[in-house]
């Protein structure tokens, strides 16, 4: 079976940590660094964002929004940034960088690197085929070790091994799946039924973490690629956050319900945005996704205008100077963007075909009014500021304040 995914760095001396849970809590998670990778290629940003969010919205037509094929369908679609881990497959193992996705929960690889049998590998009798707007994948489902990091191996994980695939950048090799379980419904041929237990599944019931939590940290961008986040699993890096987390439940909205989602109330200042209502937190977006009327309130409360090149908003000096806090409203607690944590990265508004001069907003319009049931996409310029902990256990989601949240850096 195959999804699209997050990609982990190997390495337990690397940043990635995760520590969650209510009673029982991994104080000694293993991490590994998330190596963040630009890569536009041509088109626009927001082209590449807005494609994303249509493959997620369509989930809602189909039955209970859970249809893995159409969830996967435009995960691949080029977007600014993709976060890679060196994953090891087979023994002895060969690496694979791989996009770490909390968007989708198949792990799969073949797009780049050819796979490698060894003795650890098994084929099964399945087969994986994948439709998408941007390309296609295909190939057969194995089982085979996979080793995340020194003492984070899962003997027999399914993965996906693709024949053929398009659509995906130069130097990805696949996808590495850290969206709930669920979302691998549909994957497989011919039992397209079965739901197919996830790398963190596997992790928990084999013992090698307790709880099944991660935890993710990334820092602002300003360069292009960068070794800038970290993963924690079974636990909490509490290296990566300031003050305490705060949890809120996975929202019962559909289709929202079926990812990491949250309700949340945003407000700009004072002025309200969008009243509370269901959304995502997803890695594998790299802007911030209002519900249309959210987003027009949005831009008549900055004044900012659309610019045609880059398909974002863009105010001038005197505006930024003028600029409120963007309030995510999450479970009772405020999650303030400041000024600057809403603006593009400066030193990278070349590489989007921007102005360097220019200065242009992460807010855009999701292409659909509110009410829908995934009405926001809290992506990369959310997450940036704010450690995420996504608990599966509890079916939750915790945020807290990082050393960058109110940080200047663009």
């Amino acid at each position: 079976m195959v999804q699209l995914s997050f990609t982990l760095l190997p390495a337990i001396l690397l940043a990635l940590r995760v520590t969650a849970g209510p009673v029982l809590v991994n104080e000694s998670p293993i991490t590994l660094d998330i190596s963040r990778r630009f890569n536009f290629a041509g088109g626009s940003v927001v082209q590449s964002d807005l494609a994303r969010i249509n493959a997620l919205k369509n989930r809602s037509t189909m039955n209970n929004g859970l249809n893995a094929r159409d969830v996967i369908s435009e995960t691949v679609v080029n977007r600014a940034f993709n976060y890679i881990a060196t994953v090891g497959v087979g023994s002895p193992a060969t690496s694979y960088d791989l996009i770490i996705d909390t968007g989708s929960s198949v792990t799969w690889i073949g797009a780049g690197k050819n796979y490698v049998v060894t003795s650890t590998s098994t084929q099964t009798s399945s087969s994986v085929s994948v439709s998408y707007g941007s390309g296609n994948f295909s190939g057969t489902e194995y089982t085979d070790q996979v080793t995340l990091a020194p003492g984070l191996v899962i003997p027999e994980q399914s993965i996906g091994v693709a024949s053929s695939s398009s659509g995906f950048d130069e130097g990805i090799d696949g996808i590495l799946g850290l969206g709930p379980v669920g979302l691998t419904a549909g994957s497989l041929s011919p039992d397209s039924e079965s739901l197919i237990p996830t790398v963190m599944d596997n992790l928990v019931s084999q013992g090698t973490i307790i709880n099944n939590i991660f935890g993710i940290s990334f820092l602002p961008a300003t360069i292009e690629d960068d070794t800038n986040g970290s993963i924690a699993f079974g636990g909490i890096d509490r290296t990566r956050f300031t003050g305490e987390i705060a949890y809120t439940p996975v929202t019962s909205t559909s289709p929202a319900s079926g990812y990491w989602g949250i309700d949340q109330e945003v407000t700009y200042g004072t002025t309200s945005i969008l009243a509370s209502t269901a959304g995502i937190v997803d890695t594998g977006s790299t802007l911030i996704h209002l519900a249309t009327d959210g987003f027009n309130r949005y831009k008549s409360a900055t004044g900012g205008v659309l610019d045609a090149t880059t398909g974002l908003l863009t105010i001038t000096a005197t505006q930024y100077a003028a600029l409120h806090n963007l309030n995510f409203i999450i479970g009772g607690v405020t999650y303030a963007l400041t000024p600057n944590a809403q603006i593009w990265p400066r030193s990278l508004n070349t590489a989007i075909n921007g102005t360097a001069s220019s200065i242009y907003l992460v807010v855009i319009d999701s292409g659909s009014s509110s009410g829908k049931g995934l009405d926001f996409i809290n992506g990369y310029a959310f997450l940036e500021r704010f450690y995420s902990v996504h608990d599966m256990d509890n079916n939750r989601i915790g945020f807290a304040t990082t050393p960058f949240t109110r940080l200047h850096t663009n």
